[in-house]
């Protein structure tokens, strides 16, 4: 017998359109929250712990890209020299 043991985040193309937005805002609003808090109180082992949940963070990323590309200058190529325009490069992330 075979065990398979699957650690990790799945790795799947999200349905751009299925997003639950407020949610999404609500996670990343109160992820910051907690930044401020731990900033005020001087906990910088705290602080860089919730960068790292708030950047490596589903709802994190899924706003970043949907700011990026949903705003006036969408049609700037960044650094890369890319633009997203097609709905499947904003869900592949």
């Amino acid at each position: 017998m075979t065990v398979t043991k699957v650690t990790g985040a799945a790795s799947h193309e999200v349905d751009w359109h299925a997003i639950e937005w407020q949610k999404v805002y609500r996670n990343v609003r109160r992820l910051q929250a907690r930044i401020v808090k731990a900033t005020q109180e001087g906990r910088w082992g705290k602080v860089k712990s919730l960068q790292r949940l708030l950047t490596h963070s589903f709802s994190g990323k899924a706003l970043a890209v949907r700011r990026v590309t949903e705003n006036q200058g969408k049609r700037t190529p960044g650094v890369d020299n890319e633009i997203w325009e097609h709905l499947q490069r904003k869900q592949k992330q």
